[in-house]
């Protein structure tokens, strides 16, 4: 099912810019708080549980001057303490417990139930009470219904009748506080969005025994509505209105802030990506006010289109090469072919002989090439791996011991008996073969090995050859380029060479030397 909904949303998911992302991110966190005001009732429950230890602090004090006032009169209802209650004065429960979350809301209160008039200590009680009750109903605005301790109405907006079966009313009569959440019959919505607000049509009902001598004799029933939430946003709409002035004049800062250190450096690369793969502009400075991850994007980026740069110009020469390279020996073929064709016939069988062997000799020259270019593509496609290793000492004197019968003198110079490199020892016994070919074409008859350890292992290969002219030292690793092109040389030894040393995690550059040539091979050491 998960799986279903992703791609239903991939396929229907909008192409939305970075701004956009930025944007509506600040904007949801921000819009969090009040989301969670309204939908998750936190302000609302505020207003209701101030309005319910609003009605307990008043029947606290109703109840307190209720009990001093009390005329002497029969026990009441018996009252059971509980210690393990938190309490209040008198030992009843003080601590607020209406939740519009969880709280149930229960009907209007209905009509009291018919019942004979209260009479004795309550009327007494009634008529003592009577300033205190009426101050406070016009002071608070609040329901106020005294109860005698059967639950008969004694004084109130009601003149008659039992609340006995009342469940607020009910647990008061015992000894126990109890408040309730009724509905409101008589609201009528004022405001557009009411229907939001569950604590709209609500009335917060108290009840509280009235004690003396620990017995119930009484109970103050109380009620009243609860701060309407829009009254309290209505009346609050000016702070309201500049704290989300106030925010979004925020996000749109931050956002402005991060579309200069993202954005827009993203879409200036985006720019650049472009350029560079249709071959033309340059990377972009990096900007300052950008990210440090970006401004490393930006220098990452700068590498490669520099190393693709690099790669292009060598692509470009390398073709150039071959087309040379393969120009010569097939223009000799076709000429060979066409003069075979038009004066065969006339030819002598010597000259016949001669052609064809010009022809042979350019083609196993083409053989040859490819066969080279064949190797320096699997050298230069090869990854540096870290499988396989061998000792860089014993490989070198196997090369040397392999040479004796050829009458050149290879000498091997280590710091220690054993080296050990991480290489393949096919790879660096081609790459050593071929620098000794190389010494031997020069006319030397004798090659030193020196091998040092360290990290790089260091190898230089050193002649006394003719050495390599000052003018042609730097064009030495291009593809093609050799000395001996009338020998048979290709040009490609060693540049096939240096490949397979990078392809290895090695390098291959020209040392100086006083006589010959020297070149200095490094190899990455076995980690341990």
């Amino acid at each position: 099912m998960i799986a279903i909904l992703k791609e239903w949303l991939k396929r229907r998911w909008p192409r939305l810019s970075l701004r956009t992302y930025l944007f509506a991110s600040f904007f949801l966190v921000a819009a969090l708080p009040g989301v969670g005001a309204v939908g998750l009732r936190v302000y609302e429950n505020t207003l209701v549980r101030q309005t319910e230890a609003e009605l307990v602090a008043q029947g606290a004090a109703l109840a307190a001057s209720a009990a001093a006032l009390w005329p002497d009169a029969p026990p009441g209802r018996g009252v059971i303490h509980r210690p393990d209650q938190a309490s209040g004065p008198y030992g009843m429960a003080a601590i607020t417990a209406v939740d519009l979350s969880a709280t149930p809301i229960l009907p209007e209160r209905p009509l009291p139930r018919a019942a004979p008039t209260a009479i004795g200590d309550a009327q007494d009680a009634a008529i003592r009470l009577a300033p205190v009750l009426a101050a406070t109903r016009q002071a608070t605005l609040a329901s106020i219904i005294l109860l005698d301790r059967d639950g008969r109405i004694v004084s109130g907006s009601v003149r008659r009748g039992s609340y006995a079966a009342l469940p607020e009313v009910a647990a008061a009569l015992t000894g126990t506080p109890r408040t309730v959440l009724r509905r409101d019959g008589r609201y009528k919505a004022i405001y557009r969005f009411d229907w939001l607000s569950r604590a709209a049509a609500t009335r917060v009902h108290y009840a509280r025994p009235i004690l003396v001598n620990g017995r119930v004799v009484g109970v103050l029933l109380l009620s009243r509505s609860a701060r309407s939430l829009f009254v309290g946003l209505y009346q609050d709409w000016g702070k309201i209105a500049i704290g989300v002035l106030a925010i979004l004049g925020t996000l749109i800062m931050l956002s402005g802030l991060l579309s200069r250190g993202i954005a827009r450096p993203i879409e200036e690369l985006q720019g650049a990506a472009r350029d560079v793969a249709a071959g033309r502009g340059t990377v972009p400075a990096i900007p300052a006010t950008a990210a440090i991850e970006i401004q490393d994007l930006y220098r990452d980026f700068a590498a490669m289109a520099q190393a693709i740069e690099a790669r292009s110009l060598y692509l470009r020469n390398f073709a150039h090469a071959v087309s040379h390279e393969f120009k010569t020996p097939l223009t000799g073929i076709r000429g060979a072919i066409e003069l075979l064709q038009d004066h065969g016939a006339a030819m002598s069988a010597e000259e016949r002989d001669r052609f064809l062997a010009n022809a042979d000799a350019d083609a196993g020259r083409l053989t040859l090439l490819v066969s080279r270019l064949l190797d320096l593509a699997r050298a230069d496609m090869t990854v540096a791996a870290v499988e396989g290793s061998c000792d860089v000492v014993a490989t070198a004197h196997k090369l040397a011991d392999a040479h004796r019968s050829r009458r050149i003198a290879i000498r091997v110079e280590a710091e220690t008996p054993t080296i050990a490199a991480q290489i393949a020892p096919e790879t660096l016994e081609a790459v050593l073969t071929t620098l000794i070919e190389n010494g031997v074409q020069a006319g030397a008859d004798a090659i030193t090995l020196y091998v040092e350890a360290g990290d790089p292992i260091v190898v230089t290969v050193a002649d006394n050859g003719g050495g390599i002219p000052p003018g042609d030292r730097a064009r030495i690793f291009e593809p093609f380029f050799t000395s001996r092109r009338t020998s048979g040389g290709t040009g490609l030894g060693l540049s096939i060479a240096r490949a397979l040393l990078a392809g290895s995690g090695g390098t291959l550059t020209l040392a100086e030397a006083v006589q010959g040539t020297a070149m200095r091979l490094t190899l990455p050491p076995v980690q341990r």
